[in-house]
């Protein structure tokens, strides 16, 4: 890559990790959440699904924005937003505006994951491209590993709201990065007028290739299932027989160094193996990592969530690019689409894995995780491969 494509690629990292250090920090103090408010595990667990809501429903507005207005200069208002309204949002007096402010944030924080890709395709040729959202995704596996690392030591010691405040405080300095880094758009041209058909029509569009829909179908069941397994794990920690302080707990979180260094990887191999074989390895490593988890033994218990992160980072590097590459028109529609439903995953099957905690415990999240990935791989050949 040129000098300025490496640019560009460390400007989205940085923006990767101020967006996504935000959005899942409260999921190592869950918890403590749950016990300070007076509530149970699905309903803390409310304070990451009313984030990836906001993300999930502001996706597609987003795309319209960037394709307007250039995505630079969408990500930008994004970013700083998310940021301002992260410093508010831990200090809500009440649960309920809490979850307000957490859906305000990720309604500005959907600015990034629905613009990055269809920015690296418009400023890096393909192959390139391919290689550069391994580390968009990469720098969001950072930026998840510094939100939960960061806010579950300091809220043991603290609160967890002082915790939150401290991941805002990072995600800011991210932030500040990304609006010095980011290179101007080359390869942009504005999209102009059209009105509520013509958006239609483009969505629409997206929505009847078969294999697009069913990369955003995929999306939807890997990320509902990791989600789901990282929300209710600090719940299993904390409980007998481990009984792990909270920041032990913290650390079980630097398995997302494993998607740190799989996502650019899974790129890489895309690129000389074509990314469908790719992805069926990754989402069956996924499989046999929470398969692993069930074994009583912590080390067991940590080692399939390494696993597990490993595979779920790789196929979603893949699958999110190809999301964005097989769309050859209205292509910011198609990255919005697919986010849509990657976080709709998050908020809804993040969400359902807790009926499954509370029904039958940790083999019960096990269970449904493991359901929504043999989905997954159904999808993809019914869906994906059989489209070509």
């Amino acid at each position: 890559m040129t000098r300025r494509q490496v640019r560009l690629v460390v400007a989205l990292v940085c923006a990767a990790l101020a967006t996504f250090a935000q959005l899942y920090s409260p999921q190592g103090v869950l918890p403590d959440i749950a016990r300070d408010l007076g509530t149970g595990a699905d309903t803390a667990a409310l304070t990451i699904s009313a984030a990836t809501l906001g993300l999930a429903v502001a996706v597609m507005p987003w795309s319209f924005v960037g394709d307007r207005y250039g995505r630079r200069r969408a990500m930008l208002v994004a970013v700083v937003g998310a940021t301002i309204l992260g410093l508010v949002s831990a200090w809500m007096p009440t649960l309920e505006l809490v979850l307000l402010v957490r859906l305000l944030q990720g309604v500005f924080l959907a600015g990034v994951p629905a613009l990055a890709m269809a920015y690296l395709n418009d400023e890096v040729e393909t192959r390139a491209a391919i290689v550069a959202a391994g580390w968009f995704v990469g720098g969001t596996t950072v930026g998840g590993l510094t939100g939960r690392l960061v806010a579950t030591p300091v809220a043991e010691q603290t609160s967890w709201r002082v915790g939150l405040t401290v991941v805002s405080v990072i995600g800011a300095v991210a932030a500040l990065a990304f609006v010095l880094l980011v290179p101007a758009e080359r390869g942009f041209v504005a999209v102009r007028g059209g009105g509520a058909r013509a958006a239609l029509h483009k969505v629409a569009g997206n929505l009847r290739d078969p294999a697009l829909v069913g990369l955003y179908l995929i999306a939807f069941l890997l990320m509902g299932g990791f989600v789901a397994t990282y929300n209710y794990l600090s719940f299993r920690l904390v409980a007998p027989p481990y009984l792990l302080p909270g920041w032990l707990v913290g650390l079980a979180f630097l398995a997302y160094l494993a998607g740190t260094v799989s996502a650019p990887r899974a790129g890489i191999a895309a690129s000389h193996h074509g990314r469908y074989p790719v992805i069926v390895v990754l989402v069956l490593v996924m499989l046999a990592g929470v398969a692993i988890t069930l074994a009583g033994r912590l080390w067991l218990v940590l080692l399939g969530l390494v696993v597990l992160t490993g595979g779920f980072f790789g196929a979603h590097s893949v699958a999110s690019g190809w999301a964005g590459a097989r769309a050859v028109h209205s292509r910011s529609q198609s990255t919005a689409l697919y986010n849509l439903a990657y976080y709709g995953g998050s908020s809804v099957l993040g969400w359902a894995g807790g009926l499954a905690w509370e029904a039958a415990a940790w083999p019960g999240v096990v269970g449904f995780v493991a359901a929504a990935v043999v989905l997954a791989l159904v999808v993809l050949e019914v869906c994906v491969r059989r489209s070509g």
